[in-house]
Parts: structure tokens; sequence; C-alpha cells
């Protein structure tokens, strides 16, 4: 007699999303009436005033530019499947991609600060049009080259849109609590922006990737000219290469002779790090032992958990909480080290899997902007887009070598990549101990200011 196992197919419940949708909601709300009952007359938020055209322009060429990002990689694995490549070459086209990171990608923010982030923010549009004009002429493009330009285009958005944000902010003279609030809307709108980017994708592909794979190279082009227009309005930057000598000794004194921005700087690698393992791995580690589950809707749960940890920001800085930025990061790093534990340690039940990778991206909608404060408060501006990007060069490291030795080699199993990501956000919380114990200085005289 024959024993017949039925299959089902995982999704999460359909209340997960409304869950989310109206926990942000209730969250920029109730924050805002807080405020309103508490205000304080050195405090100035969004939600005491609207955000400057100036500010209002920036947020939108960001939202175009994250959903242009957004498209560009989650249809990667299926495009790439489509072209005819194996396993073994996705893992190389992935290799290709961080390599150019490392070794191009330091360059470019220390070039930012010298030529304008405006120009590299442009570059990251022009890097994405290329691909998608010439996705759209050839019918089997080099996916080597595809794979250098989107892995360029990826470290610059990871820095060059948030310095350019805080270089206009300063110029401008908005305070210093409104640029508080860009940083968690940043977020926010980046965590929504991609979710978004997968609703195109799907509606233009529809139920034939082969047929209409095009079509997603026309909206690439599009969504590329429509964000190089408002980046290329507007005043222009002056060029500042004649000063290079100075930024190279000021970059030496402030940055590279700082023990406090060094910690700054591993603290962004290990939680650049365990995103970028989460995003390669996270499908793998679902689908284990043959688990059939429907991931297209996983993913906007994940993003929408990082929505409402970024809504969270506010209420740690300027809100009821008012706990100290690294603090809030201490503890907001041991979380989502011990959720990247508990996953690298055991096979997991799919709801619970599900659970603990979106207790981690609301950790994670907490920590960035919670990062990009601290950077405001110890980085020069004219230093900060070197800075950021210097912290990209350990991460590119890392994740070409476990993409090696792992994804192509496979010496190294999924759940100890995991750990290893798990033991990084653990060091990034004592480094976050440790700048707490070096900036309480600054940190006074930054709240008499």
């Amino acid at each position: 007699m024959g024993v017949v196992i039925e299959s089902e197919v995982w999704f999460p419940n359909n209340s997960i999303f409304i869950f989310i949708f109206f926990s942000c909601l209730l969250s920029i709300l109730c924050f805002s009436h807080s405020k309103t009952n508490h205000s304080n007359t050195n405090t100035t938020t969004i939600f005491d005033q609207s955000l400057p055209p100036s500010l209002t322009s920036f947020l939108i060429c960001f939202s175009i530019s994250s959903v242009l990002e957004g498209l560009g990689s989650v249809p990667a694995e299926y495009e790439l499947a489509e072209y005819g490549f194996s396993r073994e070459q996705m893992v190389l086209s992935l290799c290709v991609g961080y390599a150019a990171s490392l070794f191009i990608a330091p360059v470019l923010g220390i070039l930012a600060d010298l030529i304008g982030h405006k120009k590299i923010c442009l570059t990251f549009c022009i890097l994405h049009l290329f691909v998608g004009i010439w996705k759209m002429i050839t019918s089997h493009p080099n996916i080597w080259l595809a794979s250098s330009c989107l892995g360029l285009a990826n470290s610059i958005f990871s820095f060059s849109f948030e310095t350019w944000m805080v270089v206009e902010h300063d110029k401008q003279g908005h305070r210093q609590d409104m640029l508080n609030d860009m940083f968690w809307l940043m977020a926010f709108l980046k965590s929504a922006c991609f979710i978004g980017s997968q609703a195109i994708a799907n509606w233009l592909v529809g139920n034939s990737f082969k047929q209409h794979i095009g079509s997603l190279s026309t909206a690439t082009v599009l969504l590329a000219i429509l964000s190089i227009i408002p980046i290329t309005r507007g005043r222009k930057e002056p060029a500042k290469l004649a000063a290079s000598k100075d930024y190279q000794a000021s970059f030496y004194t402030f940055v590279l002779c700082d023990k406090r921005i060094w910690l700054l700087i591993w603290a962004q690698a290990c939680v650049q790090f365990a995103l970028a393992v989460f995003w390669i791995l996270w499908a793998p580690t679902v689908v284990a032992d043959g688990r059939e589950v429907h991931l297209g809707l996983i993913y906007p749960c994940l993003l929408g958990a990082g929505m409402l940890g970024s809504t969270s920001f506010p209420w740690f800085v300027s809100g009821l909480l008012s706990v100290r930025t690294e603090d809030c990061l201490l503890y907001a790093f041991c979380v989502a080290g011990i959720v990247l534990s508990v996953v690298s340690y055991d096979y997991q039940e799919i709801g619970f899997l599900v659970t603990l990778f979106c207790l981690f991206h609301a950790c994670v909608g907490l920590i960035l902007p919670s990062l990009a404060r601290l950077r405001t408060l110890y980085v020069p501006n004219e230093l900060r887009g070197g800075m950021m990007s210097l912290s990209l060069a350990p991460v590119s490291a890392a994740v070409l070598f476990f993409l090696m030795q792992g994804g192509y080699y496979r010496n190294i199993e999924n759940s100890t990549i995991i750990a290893f990501a798990a033991l990084g956000l653990f060091s990034a919380a004592g480094s976050m101990y440790l700048l707490k114990q070096w900036g309480k200085q600054l940190h006074n005289d930054w709240h008499k200011m």
C-alpha cells in the first residue's frame, strides 16, 4: 500500500499585510499626536511643518531611483535562468558585481566628495540606462559587464544619495531635526519602492517571463530617464578637484585617525554584510528540504517589516522614548544577531522562520537611519562619501569570499555563512558600546546646540 504525501504551497496570511500597513500608519500618526501634545520649542520635525521644496524634490528623485534599483535586482535570477545560465554561472555573475564594487566603489565615494554627489547619483542612473538599452538591443547581452555595472550602481545607491541630501541640507541651513526625519523617510521610502518595483515587474512580465523579458528593460530605460531629469535640473555643483590634496589631508586626520569613525565604519560594514547574506540566502533557506513556498508574497512582508522598523526611529530619537542613539543601536544589533543565530542553528517551521526574517528587517529598518544620524554627529559632510564607500570594501570582500567558497566550490554551508553574519552583528553591538564610551563628550555638546 502506497502512501501519498500531499504538498501544500505555504504563503503568508493576507492579514499580515494589513497588520503591517496599519502598524506603520499608526506609528506615524501616533508620533505626530505625541509631538503635538508634548511639543518642545527646540525641536522641529516634519510633523510640525512641511518639508522644504528642495527636500521634497529630493525624496521624489530618490523614490524613482529606488524603484529603478529594485527593478534591477528583483527578477535577476529568473533573467539569468532565461539566458541559460547554470547555478555556478549565476554565482560568478554575483562575484563579478561584488568584485567591481570592491575595487571601484571606494574610489567613487572619494570622487563624489571631490566633484559633487549629484554627478555620482547621475552616474547611478546612467549605469542603469546603459544596461537597460543594451538588453533592449541585444538578445544575449554580456552578463559579466551588466553585473559589473549593476554592482557599481548598487554601491553608489548605498552611499551617494544620502550624502547628497545631507550636503544640500547643510548648505540650505535647515534644522538638524529635519535631517533626522529625512533619514527615516529615506529608509521607509526605499522599502516601499522596492515593493513597488516587485509589483511593476510582476505586472510587466505576467505569466510568461520569456515573452515579456524585454518589457523590463524598457521600464528600466524609462525610469532611468525619469531619474536623470530631476538630477540634472537645478543649480550645478562646483567642481573641487583642485582641493584634492586638502581632501587627502582632511580624510587622514578626521577619518583614518579617528577611532570613533572606525567603529562606525565597522558597524555599517557588519549590517551591510548581514543584509547581503540575507538577500542571497533567504530563499534557499525558506525552501530547504523541498518545502514549497510562495516567495513572491514573503518578499513584501520582509520589506514591510523594514518600513515598520524605520517608523520607530523618530520615537527613539525625538519621541517619548528618547533613547540615546548608541544604546538604541546596541539593542537593535543584538536582537538582529540573535535572530540570525537562531536561523543558522537549526531547521525552523516556515511560519516561525518568516517571523524571524521580519524581525530582522524591522531591526535593520531602525539601524540604518540611526547609523546615518551618528555619521552626521561624527563625520564631516565633505568627507561623508569617502567614509561610507570605505565601509563597503570589507563587505564586498567578505561577500566575494563566501560566494566563491560557499556558492561556487560549496566548501561552506549556508548556515555557517549566516552564523558569520550574526557574529558580525554582535561585534557591531560591541562597537556601539565602545562608541558610547568614547563619544560621551561630543554627544553632550550636540544636545546643547
